[in-house]
């Protein structure tokens, strides 16, 4: 069944000021699940003290490149004590994504990665922005890390935001790799002065009920809230996108 996660990173500012607090917080708004961007200089145990407490599973978190390839075995243990089993690569560097050459060698040292985690009962998935769009000799980069990773090890956690910002249908993604789209990242989309930014859910152009029942039809097991923008707090704005999921769901 289908669960609703918010992404800290969403609420940062308050993850700063009391990292614990604010999963707590989370459980309060009606978020089943808290997405991990960082730390915040908690030990594994208090992070898994707290989510206990606050009846908050762990819906994946987003760790950088570098500790995948540098201290995946730390990594590992830290979040086999906070239970939490998907780990994904939010971002990769330009050195890592200039070429055709630098994506395919990010594939292999993906499925690298997603092999070793699978092993040890994780599961390992991507997370797209919008440059994974651009053109790339006679494809795309999505289509280079997609098209040259196992799936078995490499999974997709789709920011339907930034495809739709980069001007892709994220229902068709959806559907076009179903097995391996396990996670959502939703956020609505509208334009202000000329710029595309995100929004709450409902308050922008994104048809977030079809991506919902492509979520749905294709057993996503994460939904997951992340916004960018705001005019007033982050976590008004989370009370609102999680009660504007509950109804969709």
């Amino acid at each position: 069944m289908a669960k609703i996660g918010l992404q800290l990173y969403t609420v940062r500012d308050a993850a700063e000021e009391d990292f614990h607090q604010l999963l707590t917080d989370v459980g309060e708004l009606g978020y089943e699940g808290a997405q991990f961007a960082g730390f915040y200089d908690a030990s594994a145990q208090e992070v898994a003290d707290t989510l206990q407490k606050a009846r908050v599973k762990p819906a994946g978190a987003h760790v950088q490149i570098h500790q995948l390839q540098n201290n995946l075995q730390d990594v590992m243990r830290y979040h086999e004590k906070i239970g939490n089993q998907l780990i994904i690569c939010p971002y990769l560097p330009e050195t890592m994504r200039q070429d055709k050459a630098g994506y395919m060698q990010t594939a292999e040292t993906f499925n690298k990665i997603g092999k070793e985690l699978k092993q040890a009962g994780f599961q390992f998935g991507y997370h797209n922005h919008a440059f994974e769009f651009d053109s790339v000799e006679d494809t795309t980069g999505f289509e280079l890390l997609f098209g040259n990773t196992d799936p078995d090890f490499v999974k997709m956690e789709l920011d339907c935001y930034w495809a739709t910002y980069a001007g892709h249908d994220p229902n068709k993604i959806i559907k076009d790799y179903a097995a391996r789209c396990i996670s959502l990242h939703i956020k609505d989309i509208k334009v202000e002065n000329g710029d595309k930014i995100s929004t709450e859910i409902g308050t922008g152009t994104l048809d977030i009920r079809t991506l919902i029942q492509s979520g749905l039809d294709h057993h996503v097991e994460w939904f997951i809230v992340e916004q960018e923008h705001f005019n007033g707090d982050p976590l008004v704005s989370a009370k609102k996108n999680v009660a504007a999921l509950q109804e969709m769901l």
